[in-house]
């Protein structure tokens, strides 16, 4: 598998993408200038920002007919630019989740290259906590509930 990631970030969580996910290249999301150098230079984005932000500088971060695939839900509509998508045949789409053979699929590509996710367990008693914080974008990676010491016989 040969990829080249860069990993738009904001300035807190920086280092994380250098270090920790081991990026290739990086881009803090709200240097104006370090994004106008990016425009039009990726093929794909993949998006899991859970939060209303504006679709506008990712599109322009895309080449022609290039990807922006939208994993996050935000609990308000995003407003997609026509104009940006129209004049570079670039496409907007998205998945909530596949089906069983397309999940499948991807869990296989995943351990067949050992890619792995960071996530935060948290008890199922934390739920209503945890979407506060999806609120707040105070989130690093994603949540998992813990399933498995929830349903513990009583």
């Amino acid at each position: 598998m040969s990829a080249w990631i860069h990993q738009l970030t904001s300035p807190s969580k920086k280092d994380d993408a250098i270090v920790h996910l081991q990026a290739d290249a990086f881009l803090v999301s709200h240097d104006k200038d370090k994004m106008q150098a990016g425009m039009e230079t990726l093929d794909g984005i993949i998006d899991t920002v859970s939060a209303v932000h504006d679709l506008g500088p990712l599109i322009g971060l895309l080449k022609s007919q290039g990807v922006l695939v939208l994993l996050g839900i935000p609990n308000k509509p995003l407003e997609i630019p026509a104009s940006l998508l129209l004049s570079s045949r670039k496409v907007v789409g998205g998945s909530a989740i596949g089906g069983i053979a397309e999940t499948q699929e991807m869990i296989d590509f995943a351990a067949n290259n050992k890619i792995t996710a960071d996530v935060e367990i948290i008890p199922m008693e934390y739920v209503n906590t945890a979407m506060e914080r999806l609120a707040k974008g105070d989130v690093k990676f994603r949540f998992v509930i813990d399933i498995a010491n929830t349903l513990k016989a009583t």
